[in-house]
């Protein structure tokens, strides 16, 4: 199923741990409320693929990956990308620091971004790890 043009419901899914990761309705709203406000958005002003490496976790998959208890991820409500260099998430982050979020985060200098969006109010929360 595609949210957008470049991002589908699978790939904001997609695990290789075996733990079977179905999203229920709120959680696919969720990640489409995501989708149209953040990544199609951050996809077209940056002009080049975004991979996902982890989006929506079931509340096993989580604990799998060792995400915290409370992690927007079980909700569909965030996402973590990159582009496959720091230089390039650098100019990510950049952009996304001009839109509106509720957690941005530079994790391991730029190894990755994580970055989530809920219904208002967003906190635009900017957090180094």
């Amino acid at each position: 199923m595609k949210l957008s043009k470049n991002f589908s419901l699978a790939e904001l899914c997609a695990t290789s741990t075996g733990v079977k990761n179905v999203p229920t309705q709120d959680v696919t709203d969720n990640l489409t409320n995501l989708v149209k406000n953040v990544l199609q958005p951050l996809r077209d002003l940056y002009g080049k693929p975004i991979t996902v490496n982890s989006g929506y976790r079931c509340e096993a998959l989580n604990k799998r990956v060792g995400g915290a208890r409370t992690s927007q991820h079980m909700t569909g409500q965030a996402v973590d990308i990159t582009t496959g260099t720091k230089e390039g998430n650098r100019k990510l982050f950049a952009i996304l620091e001009g839109m509106e979020f509720d957690q941005l985060i530079d994790e391991k200098d730029m190894s990755w971004i994580h970055v989530s969006f809920k219904p208002s109010p967003n906190r635009n929360q900017k957090l180094k790890l």
